[in-house]
């Protein structure tokens, strides 16, 4: 657990979280870890914003009780009702029963469903000022960003924006707080990436319009509820986000995910030699065994790459299982608009390009290149493969 102040009278009180092995029942996060970051506002009003998990409720209400006394906190804002969020609220209204819940009107009936708290809830419009003595918050509906209750906190005077989930990424930081304290930044903003390849991507056009939004607040600090809390730099984090965002309307890098899958390694023979042909051209590849690397960290490569090769021995007339799942996932996270390309091996029956094809068809990417062949990697399917992967690079 870690209180630092933030600015006059501000305090994030960040906890870290290394025993969650998957952060939403999903995504590993057993090496990375993550932070649950609240913020403690002392004014004439006390004011709590977003808190933690529910197993992490004593560790944080011990640390508020050390800058304020409980039953002196007036508001507790709640950005988003996700129970990593959240889980905290139930104990601490039982010792401060008289504690009033700050939220958006959508996520009043979750209060109720998820805690049974149906009083003590003020529900606030879009825009609204709230006066808590020198100090005056704004609240920003901001939907769908990424839960359709979502909400951005501001105050004014130290120029604070409480972002929750937006702008936030994986790792438990460990006594690191702020931007200009982290060693290694080029790691972190990878497992930023990761996170918002999992969590955020497709909602990718209500995060433009929420940047866009909030552009003329011109925060001085964004204070997310993971990660790392952004003082020294904070555009820097908002256009990487917005960046990221971008992406969603097909405006990729110049590079390729390879997904494959290889069930006796001919379909990765045909893969390294494809690889080849891609870094003839000069293209920037990353390379996944889908049977091999959980889809967390095949995301972010996938996300941000404008070109897909997909490679995929036939399994019982049809696509590879665990090629079609990540092809499922990406689909249904909306990862569009992509120039992709085939390769796999088949025995008694064909099948897995057809698959892949009627697949990838709604997710808008259209396929350019492809390469079947039966039985073992020959060595003139391998010149094929070599032809197949610096044609591909080229298109892009």
């Amino acid at each position: 657990m870690t209180t630092r102040q933030i600015s006059e009278n501000i305090y994030a009180l960040s906890v870290d979280d290394r025993t969650t092995s998957l952060f939403e029942g999903l995504w590993p996060i057993s090496k990375e870890g993550v932070t649950y970051n609240s913020y403690l506002i002392r004014d004439k009003k006390n004011v709590v914003i977003d808190m933690t998990r529910e197993f992490k409720s004593d560790t944080l209400i011990e640390a508020i009780s050390k800058v304020v006394e409980l039953k002196k906190i007036d508001y507790v804002v709640v950005n988003h009702m996700e129970p990593d969020h959240t889980g905290a609220l139930k104990t601490l209204t039982r010792i401060a029963p008289d504690v009033e819940i700050i939220c958006t009107p959508t996520a009043t009936p979750m209060l109720d469903s998820f805690y049974g708290i149906r009083s003590h809830i003020r529900e606030v419009e879009d825009g609204v000022t709230l006066s808590i003595g020198e100090k005056e918050l704004s609240f920003h509906h901001t939907p769908l960003v990424h839960w359709p209750e979502t909400m951005v906190t501001y105050d004014a005077s130290s120029g604070t924006m409480f972002s929750c989930d937006i702008f936030g990424g994986y790792g438990a930081m460990t006594e690191v707080l702020f931007d200009d304290e982290c060693s290694d930044m080029d790691a972190y903003t990878a497992e930023s990436l990761r996170y918002y390849s999992n969590i955020i991507a497709k909602f990718s056009p209500q995060v433009s319009k929420m940047i866009d939004k909030l552009k003329a607040l011109t925060p001085k600090i964004v204070a997310p509820a993971h990660g790392l809390v952004w003082r020294k730099n904070p555009a820097k984090v908002i256009d990487l986000y917005k960046r990221w965002a971008d992406y969603a309307t097909g405006k990729g890098e110049r590079g390729v995910t390879l997904i494959y899958a290889s069930m006796y390694g001919n379909t990765a023979q045909v893969t390294n030699a494809v690889v080849r042909g891609l870094q003839s051209v000069s293209v920037p590849v990353n390379v996944f065994d889908v049977s091999q690397t959980h889809l967390s960290y095949i995301l972010p490569s996938l996300w941000t790459n404008a070109g897909v090769i997909i490679g995929s021995p036939t399994y019982e007339g049809n696509i590879f299982p665990a090629v079609k799942h990540a092809l499922i996932d990406a689909g249904a996270k909306h990862f569009f608009n992509k120039t992709a390309a085939f390769f796999g091996s088949w025995s008694w029956s064909s099948g897995a390009l057809r698959e892949v094809k009627e697949l990838v068809e709604p997710f808008k990417w259209k396929v350019v290149n492809d390469l079947e062949f039966e039985g073992a990697a020959k060595e003139s399917v391998l010149d094929d493969a070599f032809k197949l992967g610096a044609s591909f690079g080229k298109k892009l």
